[in-house]
């Protein structure tokens, strides 16, 4: 008996692996083009780190004129969550993030569900038990708990390797009398490595790494018949022709084990890129963000909320390379399509995720916007998230342009809308039904003087048809007369000789509307609310104040 009987016998109806090398054969793509993968797992949602390591998938593929797929390692199904699966693809696709093949869209080189693909694996696998490059081993737990407890008692590595792998050089003559009598087993790789000789990893962000070669003899193929994570990574990415690996630093470790196997098979190496992770500091220290415990982690959060995908892209690309937010403010006329993304300009360490960071990327990215292009787009937010406010705003759409349109087409734009909430946010006051709600919109207004006043003011004085600058005047005169100070050194010299200056009678007349010191242009906020709900608005505001 040989290696071939063992092989038939374990895998007697699985064809040659020749025939998925013809099946799939090289691309046709240009010199230099790359092809990249994001491969998750359908183990949750897809959020922060995932989108920040299939970005760099996609551009650098993108801009190479090359391909980028997506794959599904769902080959631990105990970890497989309920419709993982789709949740993944409908998160991209909510994102509208499209790969260029994948489960959905196809492509040449699929299945891209690896569930799927058992055949293909075990195709190799046969191939490495008919080379003696493999063998199935029949450990126990019992036994892989006895040979580990040996191991810590004698301070040797933990592993499966050399001497302590029990099975490594049964007779092919036992280990098939051991199958035909039912025992169970998996299926191994024989390492033909030594943990003393070192590798290196020419890694394309972090530059050379040492380390020792890999002499472990690692699961390739599971007794349910699936591959482990690491024997489908490198049949897979050969059969698709894979050029870079772009994946997280957490898997520098795993190289050892790749590249070995790629060499084991007969297969070319790709290229690696590892990512340094996403971090996030917690209290006195940073630690990587995590898609459990940071709610910042989630994308549906940002969707919540109504940050548009495209300035969740610009805060990736500011965090993927160095320089591109420098690139992005040089450029206004252009788009991050225009941007050419390199391995260089990828940090080497952790990137610390600062949400303060992305909500100012937001604001910029709204004042580029139109007021008729933010109106429709938080129209569909609030149809989805805020059904009260898209009731009020549906029919009424060139109110609320008019109020976006403040302070908005100037060389220096208002930059208070970091996102489609933000709009309800700051427009709230000007829709009664919400002001309305309000129990006590004024409770933490107070005066040291009566302003009643100001009810005489918007009875005999305020004219909807004014200009700015006359409305302004007549406010000066108005305010002049009720002992407030027009003159700011006039004032700064004699406060006591004024109720006021000029701004606090202004600020007066702004708090009535908004509730608040700070808001939009208060020309504008008056002219669009109209002065018969202004004097409503106003007697609201006397009530309450002179409780």
């Amino acid at each position: 008996m040989n290696y071939d009987d063992l092989a038939n016998l374990i895998f007697p109806d699985v064809v040659d692996s020749s025939v998925y090398e013809e099946k799939y054969p090289k691309r046709n793509l240009k010199e230099g083009a790359m092809v990249t993968r994001f491969a998750p797992s359908p183990t949750g949602f897809v959020h922060m780190g995932s989108l920040y390591t299939s970005f760099a998938d996609i551009r650098l593929a993108r801009q190479t004129g090359g391909v980028v797929y997506l794959r599904i390692e769902d080959t631990d199904q105990k970890r497989e969550v309920e419709d993982g699966i789709t949740g993944i693809i409908n998160d991209f696709n909510n994102l509208k993030i499209y790969f260029d093949e994948g489960p959905t869209q196809g492509g040449g080189y699929g299945p891209y569900i690896q569930s799927e693909r058992k055949d293909i694996y075990q195709s190799f696998a046969k191939k490495l038990l008919k080379e003696g490059k493999a063998y199935p081993c029949f450990a126990t737990e019992e036994e892989l708990k006895e040979i580990r407890e040996i191991q810590e008692k004698k301070k040797s590595r933990i592993g499966y390797y050399g001497r302590w792998a029990k099975y490594r050089d049964l007779p092919v003559e036992e280990a098939i009398a051991k199958i035909k009598e039912g025992t169970p087993y998996i299926i191994r790789l024989k390492s033909p490595g030594k943990f003393e000789n070192k590798i290196v990893l020419d890694d394309c962000i972090k530059g050379k790494i040492e380390m020792p070669e890999n002499d472990m003899d690692i699961v390739i193929i599971k007794s349910d018949g699936l591959p482990t994570y690491h024997f489908a990574h490198a049949v897979d990415d050969h059969l698709m022709h894979t050029t870079h690996v772009i994946r997280g630093d957490e898997w520098v470790s795993s190289y050892p084990i790749h590249k070995q196997l790629f060499e084991v098979l007969g297969f070319e190496v790709p290229k690696y890129a590892h990512i340094a992770p996403l971090t996030i500091k917690e209290g006195n220290t940073i630690r990587k963000l995590s898609k459990r415990k940071d709610k910042e982690s989630a994308i549906s959060f940002y969707h919540k909320l109504g940050v548009p995908n495209e300035v969740i892209n610009l805060y990736i690309a500011t965090v993927n390379n160095s320089n591109f937010e420098e690139w992005y403010v040089e450029h206004p006329d252009k788009t991050i399509d225009d941007y050419e993304f390199t391995f260089d300009k990828m940090p080497v360490g952790g990137s610390l995720f600062d949400l303060e960071k992305l909500q100012s990327i937001s604001k910029i990215y709204f004042s580029k916007l139109t007021a008729v292009d933010i109106y429709n787009r938080t129209l569909e937010y609030a149809k989805q998230y805020d059904m009260e406010f898209y009731d009020l705003i549906k029919d009424d759409k060139d109110y609320l342009v008019a109020l976006l349109n403040i302070e908005r087409n100037v060389e220096r734009p208002r930059m208070d809308i970091g996102s489609y909430s933000d709009v309800k946010e700051q427009f709230w006051y000007m829709y009664d039904e919400l002001f309305n709600k309000v129990e006590d919109p004024y409770k933490e207004v107070s005066y040291p003087y009566d302003v009643s006043f100001i009810k005489d003011y918007f009875i005999n004085v305020y004219r909807e048809e004014d200009t700015e600058e006359d409305w302004f005047n007549k406010v000066k005169e108005y305010a002049k007369d009720k002992g407030f100070a027009i003159n700011r050194k006039e004032y700064k010299e004699n406060p006591s000789n004024f109720l006021g200056n000029i701004a606090d009678f202004c600020s007066i007349i702004r708090v009535m509307l908004t509730t608040s010191n700070t808001s939009p242009n208060m020309y504008d906020l008056l002219k669009i609310y109209g002065k018969d709900k202004l004097l409503k608005r106003v007697d609201l505001f006397l009530d309450s104040i002179n409780k």
